[in-house]
């Protein structure tokens, strides 16, 4: 054997003896690639070798092929580890014995086999919503069961259920995680409530959007006799009824948070737990978690205590109701309200201080007829009574990361969900501060805090200026995004040494984790969990799936709300560049769709200067830059897509009749 073959064959020896893990990625083609990371590569997987894996799915993958000159390796999966996504949107084919679930998807995957009795109902071509409930190495089908009959009316629901599906969130809940909740009392323990600290005769209320139902989080005030406040930040306590390793716990790990959609929740808990139990309705005793501040109208923290409580909640507020108060001073607990307000302010202006970066945020939410429709665009900005929940939760947040960092067992620090935020990436950084210097700012890059106050200072400077909204976006585009990890770095953005997520367990896993966490070294009996970084990874990665739903539901509401509008002008802002034409975004609904490089052709030759974050014409020097106003009229939108089209409309007539005079030519 020659040295070259014998190599090839010890190459091929070595990689297949070891099953790696991996995300399998189906193209449409049914090619599968498992995805290994970036220093391994990936492993392409035929169609007969998947295993019954599914696209998104968590595998472990076996090589049985390499080639020892391109190092390309071909793999068998071994086994499912985790699926991706259970339930699918798709119809009935229906026999006289049998019945067979065809589902809508661009990635090939099989059909499954539905049993009679599993029809609920469905009749030949129902759309549906259908469950993959078994699937061994054996069987020729997988087989599933019909979750719900989607009405074919039900335009707008189909399309948000197939956003969730797609993402891997299940819509319904299974019977025994139902059944979980079903048995867990309704009434409070009093056992349970001697062993807790009761907070119920001091004024609490809450704070919440206006069509709130799950109320997580619940502020308390009292006046001390040596003149201090007590302000207390009580959080329902969802790890009291969810148990580690219970169906309830494992499906809310499995979900990891809840997703917010334009009309509807897919909610990480069921409604039970969600509205009903944790939820810190008004005029109701309920569990909760609290971090109590014993605090001066400076918002100095002198002393904090934390663990179970008991609360009663005198009053539900929505935001408005709250800003109304703040504004005119009058109003129920007007002057506990104004106190908090004040002490809220102070927590803000410190934080700026000490290195935060003022990024001002604005929220689209859309006006829904009683069938989902949008009928109006509405612009929430967040206000003084926004910030007022904000600052104490981000002041409890900060308070359990720095009490449960202190604790070391056998001088290592124990695992804990930290919420970290990198500082801004060098690559990124650069190109925007060469484009800011443009509109006369300068960036201090000589440390990260310098780098923190160059941006207040711009952001501060740019307000009310035209270039304000493309010099905010850029800003946030530079930034990081924010993670749970056991190993702590830090929230940049922040400026906070330590940090978590302690305040939101009805629709954040990672919070409860953090309870449990805290519990225990709150009572002494610390929690060493060696699958903690696992679970923080889990987490972050179902977050952003939720925030891509998120953003997939906002831009099929706002196609869906321009549909009727095609052909009709808005004036926009140019919101974004790239070598295929320019993104534009409506000054009054926020809605963004794209202008064509092919539909700029008439006018001109354009091309990207990417560090200028504009399209140049090569004739005419015509410049489109992020931020600059432009006219356009929509000339498409496409649901299916989540698309809108635009094309630019020239605001001058003198080069209306150059272009035509060119044209001519």
């Amino acid at each position: 054997m020659s040295k070259k073959k014998k190599q090839k064959h010890t190459t091929h020896k070595s990689s297949a003896q070891q099953a790696m893990k991996g995300v399998l990625e189906v193209t449409r083609s049914g090619i599968g690639y498992v995805v290994l990371g970036e220093s391994v590569g990936d492993i392409l997987v035929r169609p007969g070798d998947f295993n019954t894996a599914l696209n998104g799915d968590t595998v472990r993958v076996k090589v049985i092929k390499e080639n020892s000159i391109t190092k390309k390796k071909e793999g068998r999966i071994t086994e499912v580890l985790q699926r991706k996504q259970t339930e699918f949107i798709g119809h009935i084919q229906l026999s006289t014995n049998f019945a067979f679930f065809i589902p809508i998807s661009d990635k090939p995957m099989p059909d499954l086999f539905i049993p009679l009795f599993k029809l609920k109902g469905a009749k030949n071509k129902d759309k549906v919503v259908v469950r993959l409930v078994q699937w061994e190495k054996g069987d020729k089908k997988p087989i599933g069961e019909v979750v719900s009959i989607m009405s074919e009316e039900d335009i707008n629901g189909a399309a948000m259920k197939e956003i969730l599906t797609e993402a891997g969130f299940p819509l319904t809940f299974e019977d025994n995680v139902l059944e979980d909740a079903a048995r867990l009392p309704d009434i409070l323990d009093k056992k349970e409530i001697k062993n807790r600290r009761d907070c119920r005769d001091i004024l609490t209320f809450t704070i919440d959007p206006a069509d709130a139902k799950d109320f997580d989080d619940a502020i308390s005030f009292r006046y001390l006799k040596n003149g201090s406040y007590e302000i207390g930040v009580h959080i329902a306590d969802v790890s009291y009824y969810v148990e580690p390793e219970s169906a309830l716990d494992e499906e809310a790990y499995k979900r990891a948070t809840s997703v917010y959609l334009p009309d509807r929740v897919n909610p990480m808990l069921p409604e039970r737990i969600s509205n009903e139990l944790c939820s810190l309705r008004p005029h109701e005793d309920k569990f909760t978690f609290s971090a109590i501040f014993q605090m001066n109208d400076k918002g100095d923290v002198q002393q904090y205590w934390l663990g179970k409580t008991v609360i009663h909640s005198d009053q539900r507020f929505a935001y408005e109701d709250v800003q109304q108060i703040i504004e005119t001073k009058e109003g129920k607990y007007v002057d506990e309200v104004l106190l908090l307000h004040n002490i809220a302010q102070r927590l803000r202006k410190q934080r700026f201080k000490s290195g935060a970066i003022n990024f001002s945020s604005q929220e689209v939410r859309f006006k829904l007829d009683e069938k989902g429709k949008p009928i109006g665009i509405v612009i929430k900005e967040s206000k003084e009574a926004n910030q007022l929940i904000e600052e104490l939760m981000l002041l409890a947040n900060k308070t359990v990361a720095e009490n449960v960092a202190k604790i070391k067992i056998n001088q290592k620090n124990i695992p804990f969900p930290y919420r970290v935020h990198d500082q801004p990436d060098e690559d990124k950084l650069k190109p925007f501060i060469e484009f800011a210097k443009k509109y006369g700012h300068k960036f201090d890059i000589s440390s990260p805090e310098k780098i923190a106050f160059s941006f207040n200072k711009m952001l501060l400077d740019v307000k009310g200026k035209p270039e304000q909204h493309v010099l905010e976006q850029l800003g946030i585009r530079t930034m990081a995004k924010a993670v749970y990890t056991t190993e702590n770095i830090g929230h940049y953005g922040l400026a906070f040494e330590y940090y978590t997520h302690f305040t939101s367990p009805i629709r954040r896993y990672p919070d409860v984790l953090v309870h449990r966490v805290l519990q225990s070294v709150l009572t002494d009996k610390i929690i060493i969990d060696k699958k903690m970084e696992e679970k923080c990874r889990h987490c972050s990665e179902r977050e952003r799936a939720a925030m891509q739903c998120e953003r997939d539901g906002n831009k099929y509401k706002q196609v869906e709300f321009l549909k009727s509008h095609v052909g009709e002008v808005f004036e926009a802002v140019v919101s974004g560049v790239t070598s295929f034409g320019f993104f534009a975004e409506t000054v009054e609904h926020k809605c963004e769709g794209l202008v064509s490089i092919v539909s700029l052709s008439d006018y001109d030759d354009f091309r990207l200067i990417e560090s200028d974050y504009c399209l140049v014409g090569r004739r005419s020097g015509r410049q489109f830059r992020m931020g600059d106003k432009v006219t356009v009229r929509l000339v498409a939108a496409n649901l299916d897509k989540r698309q809108l089209d635009f094309e630019w409309i020239l605001n001058a007539k003198k080069e209306e009749t150059e272009v035509s005079k060119k044209k001519k030519k």
